[in-house]
């Protein structure tokens, strides 16, 4: 398992990933093309951070795993133990201390119907590789956001393969040089095309309210810790465009991005006064908390 990651052929790194039970070159891994995760995206996943070797939130990842199988009626292929016997695995054969390790199930293998299979067995699909984290510059300057009409479908608290939406509303913000596009749906903020999005209103954090147009992200309940831990004010309710627009700061969150300040949303700057289009005080005291967090809260 000890391999180095370099590029291995077909431009997969050269390690091995866990497929049905078997670990294997993840450039060798072949699943049926009748596996229903291809033919309809019907299936979910996690990506995992990994700080020094050690997995951070593990169990706050495999929570939300077993809910979104639970919503699309498949029964977890593993116990929470054997997963993370797989992912820690995974992780000593990647070179680099910081990971993200990812996870797959989906419904498995059958004739191509629209209505869910009884007794089929899921595919079980990981791997790990190098993480790569918003570079110093970016911590630094905040970065760039569009806004976009939140166009997904309805059940966006199903951590989904089916990601089309997602990847659309994506390109909309890669087409125009911005990291994110943060979206919106009848007039109130949801997400980001990958992300959770903070706004802060007088040194309060404030997202979005749970729903089924929003993922449960892994760092919602994180910040609410981390808010607590700092003595900074945190709610989840509806947001309005306006707020998002008039916010002091923006913030996005998610497992690639850890906290990330948004300093310009729609070519225009963000915040009021001397932290006009720079990040502000409460994303630089949630970023140090968040590191803190790191050490502590990984297995």
């Amino acid at each position: 398992m000890n391999q180095k990651q370099t590029g291995g052929i077909l431009g997969l790194p050269a390690v091995d990933c866990y497929l049905n039970g078997q670990f294997t070159p993840l450039a060798e891994a072949k699943v049926s093309v009748m596996d229903r995760g291809f033919i309809f995206g019907d299936g979910v996943y996690e990506m995992l951070p990994v700080y020094g070797r050690r997995l951070f939130r593990f169990e706050a990842h495999m929570d939300r795993l077993e809910r979104s199988l639970a919503k699309l009626r498949i029964t977890n292929p593993l116990l929470r133990a054997e997963w993370l016997g797989v992912a820690r695995q995974l992780i000593e054969g990647v070179a680099a201390d910081e990971q993200w390790v990812y996870l797959q199930v989906t419904r498995g293998v059958a004739p191509r119907n629209h209505v869910m299979p009884a007794d089929i067995t899921p595919t079980v699909f990981a791997y790990s590789t190098p993480a790569h984290w918003p570079s110093a510059e970016e911590r630094h300057q905040g970065v760039a956001c569009v806004t976009s009409r939140d166009f997904r479908w309805e059940r966006g608290d199903i951590k989904s393969t089916s990601l089309l939406g997602n990847v659309l509303a994506r390109q909309i913000s890669a087409d125009q040089e911005a990291t994110e596009t943060i979206l919106l749906r009848d007039g109130f903020l949801t997400e980001a095309s990958a992300c959770n999005v903070w706004i802060v209103k007088e040194g309060a954090l404030l997202g979005p309210p749970k729903s089924e147009h929003v993922l449960e992200g892994i760092r919602v309940e994180l910040l609410r810790e981390l808010c607590e831990d700092i003595g900074l004010g945190f709610n989840l309710r509806p947001i309005s465009e306006l707020e998002l627009l008039s916010a002091d700061e923006i913030i996005l969150s998610s497992a690639t991005k850890e906290v990330l300040a948004v300093t310009q949303l729609d070519h225009q700057p963000v915040g009021h006064g001397a932290l006009h289009g720079k990040p502000g005080p409460v994303y630089a005291r949630l970023y140090e908390a968040y590191q803190a967090a790191k050490r502590r809260q990984s297995i």
